[in-house]
This record gives structure tokens, C-alpha cells and sequence, in this order.
């Protein structure tokens, strides 16, 4: 080993994602000849809608590959201001949202713009795993607030403010949840708004929602900062298009950074983007009617195999079961579980300690495939526990 070329202590330091682990392990067990039932990675499994797919072919075909303005061209632009008018009643104007590929790079760009060393965001526990490795990897300070299962994992404001210092530099919010699926309420989103620092509101999971409503964080403040995307909702994971809607004064730092680190978001996507936003609604509003049959099947049969669900999650694709009784060791059980009963889920420490415990189940995946891993993990806990749960 050349000791001259040494790996970065912040590259060192970055923990591996546990969702792509169990994948690439589910994976190798493929290559193998096992049959493996993925609820693991939070990717639909539908799709995306024609009338998407039409409008990237349309733009390839005619010639709209070039780069596009940095900040994302001004139509999709002006469609994600209609969007967000039409679904919250706020009013967004071109010129605060930098177009991006994918809603992982409007993360970097975002934090890249606001931390220097030592400053701080909080954050959940648990939490989306990427979350704070953002956070870290760009000089920040991951502050982390328990949330709880007989909460319904939300936030409680009067804790956030028990852990701001003059270092806050903003509070992320998740909602609809990755990785429980619950939906912050409005009145704790208003107190949140109200505690003085900014706030980052992840919307990725926007659209997605079964009871109630998700709200957008700019009904409250405009002193925040929105990432949303199209990977979940009109299910483009591959397409890589997401944006961050930002306060006045951050957008020509954001676009400076995405000037010199990505150019520009893809030329077509962009327009498929718009498709999206414009055209897109009943193919939605499907996916979603979907989601909810597999959501509630999913939940009822947890519960009948013993795991814990206090709070039902009503958003994104998601269950966070806590699993402690049957093993404390999240990351263990996962592995035992992929590896006895073919089936794939990830193990909840990778959302964070206070996760520990917990299972990640997702629901994006065909009914007849979810109802056959619960009958894998019927047997499995038969076979481990001695009785029938």
C-alpha cells in the first residue's frame, strides 16, 4: 500500500448503506439460483407512466440533449411552481428552484451552500440513513432528536429547541417518513417553523399519502429550504431528476456549485419532468390505490406475526416493525432472514441507533409477492421461536 496516496479520513469515516448491502447479498443469492423476495429498497415497482416516457422519447427525437441552464429549464420550472400552488396554495417563483439530477445532488448542493465546520442540523433518530452522511461528509454536525414509536415517530418541538445552539444552522424534517412512513402534523410542523432556524423539509415522498394529508414545510415559513423529486411518485428512480426550491439569497450559491460539480440536470428527463407534473395525475392516483391495498395488507399481517406497529404509517412505502423481542441485533436478524427465508428487508439500525431493533418492510413490491414473503416469515419465526406467532 502506497502510504503517499492515504483514503480521505471523511471517505474512511462514511458508514456503508445497509439497504444496498442486503441488496448486493440478495443479489449474489440470485446469481446463485434462490428466489428472493425484495422489501428491502424503496423503488416502485411500477412503471414509469406512458405519458412520461413519451414526452423523453419526444424530446431525445427531437434534439433536446443539449445542457440546460444550471438552474434547470425555466418551464419545468415553472410546472413545479403550479404544482406546489395547486397542492398547498404557496406561491414559488422560478427563480428559487435549481432543477437537479436526482434529489441526492440537490442534498449536496444545499448543505454544501449552508454548512462550514462544525455547524450544525437536526435531525430525527431514526432517520433516512443519508441523511447525516451529507451532513458529515461536508463539514456539519449531525444533532440527533429520538423520535418515537407511541408517537408516531414525529418530532416534538419543545425538544428540538432544548438542543439548538448559536451553531444551528437548520432542522430537517422527513415527511411522509423514510424509514417509518408517518406524516408530521401540521401543528408540528407550524412549532417547528416557529423555532427560529431554518428548516429542510425532504418532500420526496409527497403524493404518496393514504390518511390525511402531508404538508409542505412553505405553508409555515419561507425561511426553509424544500428537496423534492420525481423518483417516488410518478416512479423515475432511473430518470435521476429532482430540485430544491431555496430562499432568495441561496439560489446563486447553489447554482454556482452545481455550475462547477454537475453543469446541469439532463436535457430530455427535464422534459419528461414536466409530463410529469402536468399530465401525470391518474396514473398517480392508481399507483397510490395500489399502495394503499398493500400498505394495510402489509400491516395486518406484521401485527398478526407478532411485530410491533403502534402508530399505522400513512405515507411514502414504508413499515418500521419493531422486531426487539425477536432480536436486538436488527442488522443480525435481517441477514438471518434473507438468508433462512428468502426474504429481504433491512435491518433498522441503519436508520439510526434509536432504530435498533426495528425492521424495514417495504410495500413497493407486487401484492402476490408481499403476501409470500409474509408466509416465508411465518415459517421462519415458526421454525426460530418454537411456536406459531
Amino acid at each position: 500500500m502506497n502510504d503517499q496516496c492515504p483514503i480521505s479520513p471523511r471517505a474512511e469515516r462514511i458508514p456503508p448503506f445497509m439497504v444496498m448491502e442486503i441488496l448486493e447479498r440478495a443479489q449474489a443469492m440470485e446469481r446463485e439460483g434462490r428466489t428472493i423476495i425484495h422489501l428491502e429498497v424503496g423503488e416502485p415497482d411500477f412503471e414509469t407512466p406512458d405519458c412520461i416516457r413519451e414526452a423523453g422519447i419526444r424530446a431525445i427525437r427531437e434534439g433536446k440533449t443539449k445542457y440546460s441552464h444550471s438552474l434547470g429549464h425555466l418551464e419545468l420550472r415553472e410546472a413545479i411552481c403550479e404544482d406546489y400552488h395547486r397542492e398547498y396554495g404557496v406561491d414559488v417563483t422560478p427563480e428559487r428552484i435549481v432543477v437537479t439530477s436526482g434529489t441526492s445532488p440537490a442534498m449536496f448542493l444545499l448543505f454544501a451552500a449552508l454548512l462550514d465546520t462544525g455547524d450544525e442540523i437536526v435531525i430525527s433518530d431514526p432517520h433516512y440513513a443519508c441523511h447525516p452522511s451529507f451532513v458529515d461528509f461536508l463539514g456539519g454536525r449531525p444533532i440527533y432528536v429520538k423520535v418515537r414509536e407511541e408517537d408516531g415517530f414525529q418530532f416534538r418541538p419543545e425538544e428540538i429547541k432544548e438542543r439548538i445552539t448559536p451553531k444551528t444552522h437548520g432542522i430537517f424534517i422527513n415527511s411522509p417518513s423514510n424509514p417509518t412512513g408517518n406524516i408530521l402534523s401540521k401543528e408540528r410542523m407550524a412549532a417547528i417553523a416557529a423555532l427560529g432556524p431554518c428548516v429542510i423539509s425532504d418532500e420526496i415522498y409527497h403524493g404518496l399519502t393514504y390518511e390525511g394529508k402531508a404538508h409542505s414545510i412553505l405553508e409555515f415559513t419561507d425561511n426553509a429550504f424544500v428537496l423534492n423529486g420525481f423518483s417516488k411518485k410518478y416512479a423515475m428512480t432511473g430518470w435521476r431528476l429532482g430540485y430544491v426550491i431555496a430562499p432568495e439569497k441561496f439560489v446563486r450559491p447553489i447554482q454556482k456549485l452545481q455550475q462547477n460539480f454537475f453543469i446541469s440536470a439532463g436535457s430530455a428527463a427535464q422534459y419528461a419532468g414536466v409530463a410529469a407534473l402536468r399530465e401525470a395525475g391518474p396514473d398517480v392516483a392508481k399507483m397510490v390505490s395500489i399502495y394503499d391495498e398493500r400498505r394495510r395488507f402489509m400491516i395486518r399481517r406484521l401485527r398478526e406475526l407478532g411485530l410491533g406497529i403502534t402508530v399505522e404509517p400513512t405515507g411514502a412505502f414504508y413499515v418500521l416493525a419493531n422486531a426487539r423481542h425477536i432480536d436486538g441485533d436488527s442488522t443480525r436478524l435481517a441477514f438471518d432472514i434473507l438468508e433462512k427465508a428468502g426474504v429481504a428487508v433491512t435491518p433498522g439500525v441503519d436508520f439510526g441507533s434509536n432504530a435498533e431493533g426495528y425492521l424495514r418492510f417495504s410495500y413497493a413490491n407486487s401484492s402476490d409477492n408481499i403476501s409470500e414473503a409474509m408466509e416465508r416469515l411465518k415459517l421462519y419465526l415458526e421454525e426460530r421461536q418454537g411456536v406459531k406467532p
